[in-house]
């Protein structure tokens, strides 16, 4: 019986991947991704240049595995520090048809300090993405495949497709907002929208529009102690029909503080809507981060999941490069 129930939710999972198709990929870990969540954050941060590499596996129970992998390099113009550029490449893998997406986004930039003390900065970023997409046509099966008695894959398939491949042009805008508080308090929030041109990606030959997608979200930190800190997050994204909303804290721990020597740990928890809650692990190493997520399904897909969602992986390095101040000496006079 439990196996019978499991494949009709598969199959229920699978014939709605036109509506998974429709949607972009997403995050546990949304707050180590700021290039992907807000090109507004393109070349915000301390520091000369960052590097991000983040991995999700996902419904591995379920089906073969959901894989998606991104890497992104943001920085600042060395002459005019006030403009970031930001470059993101993503590569998604889903499901039996092997449905791939791969994407590259390139993100300018510009922040515009509001008061002397920086307590108030706000920052606007672009984002200009290429998307590819294709799929394994004969990895599907269909319904008339089934001979009346059984299901007999031999049987020829009637589907027609224009084409298995498409490429469009993405186009998204954000703006980002962080106010200092004091020096114990601090929040960032930021509103971004992508596929503002809603291109077409249908591969029947009708116009299927990429639905536009909003999203907001909220960071705080928070200084409760001198090495102990809370750290809030909110998110909000709506895409179609599809509305994802995660709330939840990590907790931070300084292990060490020093100039050249920076420790700290990390541990959370969050909600995602109708759909799992996860643990968060994270461990700063000078400069270098690391971050573990781990999904528990709570969905209506339960049954076949078994709560097993996916896990998720995150680097980050920054690299600290600083401008060397140039003093200019007087020759002193000969009769010194």
């Amino acid at each position: 019986m439990l196996a019978t129930l499991k494949n009709i939710l598969l199959v229920s999972v699978l014939f709605s991947g036109g509506l998974t198709f429709a949607q972009d990929v997403h995050w546990s870990q949304f707050f180590d991704n700021p290039v992907f969540l807000n090109p507004a954050s393109a070349g915000n941060f301390k520091g000369t240049s960052r590097f991000h590499l983040q991995y999700r596996d996902q419904w591995r129970s379920v089906t073969k595995a959901f894989q998606t992998f991104s890497f992104s390099y943001d920085t600042r113009l060395r002459d005019k520090p006030q403009f970031g550029l930001g470059f993101l490449v993503l590569n998604d893998v889903s499901g039996d048809g092997k449905f791939k997406t791969l994407e590259m986004q390139a993100a300018p930039s510009y922040t515009k300090i509001l008061n002397r003390d920086s307590s108030d900065v706000l920052s606007f970023g672009a984002q200009i993405a290429l998307n590819h997409r294709n799929f394994t046509f004969p990895n599907f099966y269909f319904d008339e495949q089934y001979n009346g008695v059984n299901f007999d894959p031999n049987l020829p398939v009637t589907e027609e497709l224009v084409t298995e491949k498409r490429t469009n042009l993405s186009l998204g805008f954000g703006a980002k907002y962080r106010h200092r508080f004091d020096r114990k308090k601090s929040l960032e929030t930021g509103l971004s929208a992508f596929n503002i041109n809603q291109p077409n990606q249908g591969f029947y030959g009708d116009k299927v529009k990429r639905d536009l997608r909003l999203c907001f979200f909220f960071n705080f930190d928070l200084k409760l102690k001198d090495k102990l800190g809370l750290l809030p997050s909110v998110l909000f994204q709506k895409q179609g029909s599809y509305t994802e909303i995660i709330v939840g804290s990590r907790v931070k721990y300084t292990l060490k503080s020093e100039e050249k020597s920076y420790k700290a740990v990390y541990g959370g928890v969050f909600f995602r809507t109708s759909d799992a809650f996860y643990l968060n692990l994270g461990l700063d190493y000078n400069t270098w981060y690391f971050g573990l997520s781990y999904d528990v399904n709570i969905s209506t897909l339960t049954p076949a999941s078994g709560n097993r969602g996916g896990f998720e992986l995150v680097t980050r390095y920054v690299i600290n490069r600083f401008k060397p101040k140039q003093i200019q000496h007087r020759i002193c006079p000969e009769f010194i």
